[in-house]
Formats: C-alpha cells, structure tokens, sequence
C-alpha cells in the first residue's frame, strides 16, 4: 500500500496492513530540500540576532590659549594635546587658537562651545586650565554646561578628566572653590561700601539730570517737547519726565 500521512507521521503498510515502519519528521521532498541549504561556513556578521555595531569614533576638540605678547607656548600646548588625543584613539575635528589676555570675553572659546551644543564633537582637550576658565566660577559654569550637553573635557596639567568618575568628583571640588570665591568678592565689596559710607562719600550713579531742572522747566514752559529738552540737555527723557512731574 502507498505510505499515508498522519498527523505529520508517515506510516508504511505491509501487505497485512499492519504498519511496518514509522518515520517521525518531515516528507522525503522535504529531505531533498536539506541539500540546498546555505554552507555553513559563511560567517554572519550579526551576534544573538542583531548586526554588529561598529565602535563610534570620539571626536575632540583642541582649546589653545596664549597672551598678546608671549605666544611661544603655541607649539608646546598643541603637540601634547595632540599626542593625548593619538594615545587615547580620539579623532581631532577642531583646533581652536585664542590670542589675548586678562579676563576679555574669549570668542573662540565661544566657537567650540557653540560646535558641542550642536554636538559636533564629543570632548574638549586644553592644555591647563587657566587657558579656559578666566576665572573659577567662569570654569564652573562652562564645565557645568558641558556636562549637561554630554561632552567631556580633559585639562592635560592638572590630570583633570571629566570622562571617569575621579574627574567628575573633582569638579565637585571645583565647585566649592567657586561658591568660597563669591564669598570673598562679596565680602570685599560690602566692606568697601561701608568703607566709603563712613569717609562721607556719596555711593551711586552721579546727579546730573537733577541739576539741570530748572532748565528743563523753562525749555517745557517755551513749548519744546520733552523729546527736543532731552537732546538740547543731553539728558534722558525719562529724566525729562520724572522733572515735569515733580512738585515745586
């Protein structure tokens, strides 16, 4: 008899109709299909079911600070910043050159931070950090900020790396240095104040509308506009207003 199939058994009768043999699985056609499978020695390039991610590329920005008048220290800063970022496999995308000194607003700098809040690059590398911060609480609010945007900042001299814990836990210390700094200026500048109270010296912005009401009065009186007595008087119109509206 022909070999029937039930549930999913194929089953062969003898001429007594008795089975004779029971073959679990799949259909001789299907048998056939197993020689035109894929060799196994093609490598899959996806692990567990998801393809391999290829490690993404850290993208550093270098930072270099020299004054007006001594810009020896150019070189020097850039070949070991450089030198860092070849150790720790960084890609450099920009290099950023700041010439000036003192406490002036630093436009460069301003450039690579604008780059990281687009996210353009992926940490900053200076030198020392007296090249970035103009002061501790200049330093905190930038190091904050970067912190928020997830771009990391390594200061080569100091060892300061705000990629790994220690790094971060330093800039915690920073933070009280910047809050102890405020004090200070703060404390400095009541005692000036109370410094210059007791010398009898007079503490504002100095009186120079007030001394030309008389002049204003009689220029409104004339029929000038309160516009026209603040350009002949060079003082503000609200100065202006506030004369008009005092009593007498």
């Amino acid at each position: 008899m022909p070999p029937r199939l039930r549930h999913g058994f194929r089953v062969e009768y003898d001429d007594l109709a008795w089975p004779k043999t029971i073959l679990f699985g799949q259909v001789e056609a299907d048998a056939k299909m197993a020689g035109k499978r894929a060799p196994r020695n093609v490598k899959s390039e996806r692990v567990f079911g998801q393809g391999q991610k290829r490690p993404k590329t850290f993208r550093a920005g270098l930072y270099a600070r020299v004054s007006t008048h001594d810009q020896k220290t150019l070189p020097m800063q850039y070949r070991a910043m450089r030198e860092y970022a070849a150790r720790r496999g960084w890609t450099i995308v920009m290099q950023i050159k700041e010439v000036g000194s003192g406490a002036a607003q630093r436009e460069a700098r301003e450039k690579l931070l604008e780059a990281a809040r687009r996210r353009e690059i992926d940490g900053v590398l200076v030198w020392r950090l007296d090249r970035w911060g103009r002061s501790v609480t200049d330093l905190l609010a930038t190091l904050q900020e970067l912190e928020h945007l997830g771009v990391g900042f390594v200061s080569l001299t100091e060892a300061l790396d705000l990629t790994t814990p220690a790094g971060r836990a330093m800039a915690g210390l920073l933070a009280v240095f910047a809050e102890f700094e405020r004090e200070i200026l703060q404390e400095r500048v009541r005692a000036g104040l109370a410094h210059a109270r007791q010398n009898g010296k007079r503490l504002g912005r100095p009186v120079t509308a007030g001394l030309q009401a008389g002049q204003v009065r009689a220029l409104y009186r004339t029929g000038l506009s309160k516009s026209e007595i603040a350009r002949r008087l060079q003082i503000g119109r609200t100065s202006v207003r506030r004369i008009l509206q005092e009593r007498i």
